[in-house]
């Protein structure tokens, strides 16, 4: 019987892009309704910014009110 050769895939580095080592990662839940509220706010914006960029922007704009 002829000897299979065997296949081994290694992954090579971490998931994902490379971390800027800028800021503090945040990790936040959202309830549906406010999910809901941010993707349709999102939508109104061209070009339409990610969740992250999103909630960074409203975040800017809040500090700037005070």
């Amino acid at each position: 019987m002829v000897e299979q050769e065997k296949t081994v895939i290694t992954r090579k580095g971490k998931r994902g892009p490379a971390p800027t080592g800028k800021g503090t990662l945040i990790g936040v839940r959202l309830h549906p309704d406010l999910l809901d509220w941010v993707d349709t706010e999102r939508a109104k914006q061209t070009p339409e910014p990610t969740r992250p960029e999103f909630i960074r922007q409203v975040l800017e704009e809040r500090k700037e009110t005070k």
